[in-house]
């Protein structure tokens, strides 16, 4: 089983002259040690040490281990002293401060981890009717964008921590989407949505039977490559399923052949800057609207928001229905107007 490991990510800030990467550092502090050892061995030769012990001579001064002293000669003349002197306060200052960048790092890596973890964790724990992404690639991208623009919360669940590196924004478990814990991990005892994107059919089969199994009443919508394999995500549990291949040809062919009206439905559709659009609204048992008419409703004089649809508890759906249609709890009010005649039409339907 893949260990899950949860990360928020942020776009890492610069700063001038300093890496934010804590390796960087500690190779940049290797690579002055190096340096400090390269110019004490030049140093003791050209003093009058053979390469050996001048070699010998710059590692005992650099780490003052206190080990016995090389002389030229049997004598330490003055230079001798001076540069062992310099050698001591620079070699040795080197020593402490790579040191100390290995430890730093070490440290550093780890806790940061494990506080990002700890914090990602508290958020999800804090979040309710979420959306949940299974993959990272291009679909999933995609759907996180378009789920974002909407306002909801998503997050999203991928095996490579790399991916999920421009998941900037988005909370994050890294980890195998078909695991019962990573899903928990993300909070589907809660989610309102769980979309399994991952590239393969038997991947997103078995997200799908591992959701349903853990929460009977969540949406599923699961994305399916090969035909063959949809009437299998729909008995697995898939509560939609999605061919992107068949949904993008039949795209093309609508904008080939109703050009303005295709256009016209992906503006109201997914287009956020446009005054109107369509939304949908659920009719609960506590809803006013239960058990009325439409025209007892009276949704367009009350909020300015015009009824297009209504979808029964069967899946049918009744355009333009008539004004003396009684609306019953669980059927969907599909309406078109601007954000705030929804926004009232939802309060009125509660």
């Amino acid at each position: 089983m893949l260990r899950t490991k949860l990360r928020l990510y942020r776009p890492m800030g610069r700063v001038i002259g300093v890496s934010a990467d804590p390796w960087t550092r500690f190779r940049f502090g290797v690579a002055l040690l190096l340096l400090v050892l390269v110019v004490g061995t030049f140093g003791y030769f050209l003093i009058g040490l053979s390469l050996l012990d001048a070699v010998y001579q710059t590692v005992i001064t650099v780490s003052t281990v206190g080990f016995r002293e090389v002389t030229v000669d049997g004598e330490v003349s003055s230079s001798y002293k001076l540069f062992t002197i310099a050698m001591v306060l620079f070699g040795a200052g080197t020593v402490l401060y790579t040191l100390g960048l290995l430890l730093e790092t070490l440290l550093e890596g780890r806790l940061s981890d494990k506080i990002w973890r700890r914090r990602m964790q508290n958020r999800i724990d804090e979040l309710s009717d979420h959306v949940i992404v299974c993959g990272w690639g291009q679909v999933g991208q995609a759907i996180g964008a378009y789920v974002r623009r909407t306002g909801s919360d998503v997050v999203v669940i991928d095996r490579s921590e790399e991916k999920l590196t421009e998941a900037e924004g988005h909370l994050v478990v890294v980890g195998d989407a078909t695991q019962d814990d990573t899903l928990m991990a993300a909070g589907i005892d809660r989610a309102a949505t769980l979309i399994s994107a991952l590239d393969h059919d038997a991947d997103n089969l078995f997200v799908t039977v591992s959701a349903r199994s853990l929460r009977p009443d969540l949406q599923i919508v699961s994305r399916a490559l090969d035909r063959s394999t949809e009437e299998k995500l729909r008995r697995a549990g898939a509560s939609r399923v999605v061919n992107p291949h068949e949904l993008g040809g039949s795209r093309m062919a609508a904008l080939a052949l109703h050009q303005y009206v295709a256009e016209f439905l992906d503006v109201m559709v997914h287009d956020q800057d446009w005054s109107t659009r369509l939304e949908q609204v659920k009719v609960t048992d506590e809803s006013s609207f239960a058990g009325r008419s439409l025209a007892e409703c009276d949704i367009r004089s009350k909020t300015g928001a015009m009824v297009v649809s209504v979808r029964d508890v069967g899946g049918v759906f009744h355009t333009n229905p008539s004004a003396d249609r009684h609306v019953e709890p669980g059927e969907i009010i599909i309406a078109m107007g601007t954000g705030e005649q929804l926004h009232a039409l939802a309060r009125a339907a509660e």
